[in-house]
């Protein structure tokens, strides 16, 4: 069992996100904490459930397809929620909504067309968010930020959609050495979320996917409401 060195990791890891909560004034038990289980075995996913762990990240529908149903044979606990942070492509859309919780990776409306089309013939509502671009990066996935205009009209159009439902923004920070040079990328995505609630009377985005093993307390301060976060639990990833 890996129980002492992950369980000493996990309570670092919400040991920082209560402290950045207090900082913030913010509830601890208003941000979710995302155990990114990427390249990590089966084996643990559960250690880190029996330690209270309930939602976990998967990057790769491939690598999911292997893990999750293994998982949910061993804990049939319906708390626990799986989510698809990596980019996904439009032909495992068909998987990835039979396999998750949520899709944090959605990146254009062709893509949550397809996730709504497969959920409804599985007669399933999915939890979907919109990944943007904020830091600018060409090599990032995501709506750009600075094209406004696109991603608005993608909100439109998405929000008509039966069976996928906007639930939040999501970015990915650029890698820097002081996690306060990503502050500005974290700030940004909130500002555009507070900016498409004002806009639309029938839009309501409750969470904030932001921040990571380096820089997660940076985005709890500016509004993150989920952190992803992996080498702070498992340790460094399995190959």
């Amino acid at each position: 069992m890996m129980h002492y060195p992950l369980q000493d990791h996990l309570l670092r890891v919400q040991a920082g996100l209560a402290a950045a909560a207090s900082r913030a004034g913010r509830d601890p038990a208003s941000i979710t904490l995302v155990a990114v289980s990427k390249t990590q075995p089966v084996e643990a996913l559960i250690a880190a459930y029996q330690l209270g762990v309930r939602h976990f990240g998967e990057n790769r529908v491939e690598e999911g397809a292997r893990k999750i149903p293994v998982f949910r044979q061993a804990i049939s606990d319906p708390s626990v929620v799986f989510h698809m942070i990596g980019h996904l492509q439009g032909r495992k859309a068909d998987e990835a909504v039979t396999l998750f919780d949520r899709v944090h990776s959605v990146d254009s409306v062709k893509l949550a067309q397809r996730l709504d089309r497969f959920a409804s013939a599985q007669n399933k509502s999915l939890p979907i968010f919109l990944e943007v671009n904020a830091s600018g990066e060409a090599s990032k996935y995501g709506f750009d930020r600075a094209r406004r205009d696109e991603l608005f009209g993608a909100v439109e159009t998405i929000t008509q959609l039966q069976h996928v439902r906007l639930n939040g923004l999501m970015t990915m920070a650029p890698i820097v050495a002081d996690p306060n040079d990503a502050r500005p990328v974290f700030r940004a995505l909130r500002e555009l979320r507070d900016d498409l609630e004002a806009r639309y009377s029938h839009v309501h985005l409750p969470h904030l996917s932001m921040g990571m093993t380096d820089d997660f307390e940076v985005a709890i301060e500016e509004g993150a409401t989920m952190v992803r976060v992996g080498r702070a639990i498992f340790g460094e990833r399995v190959r």
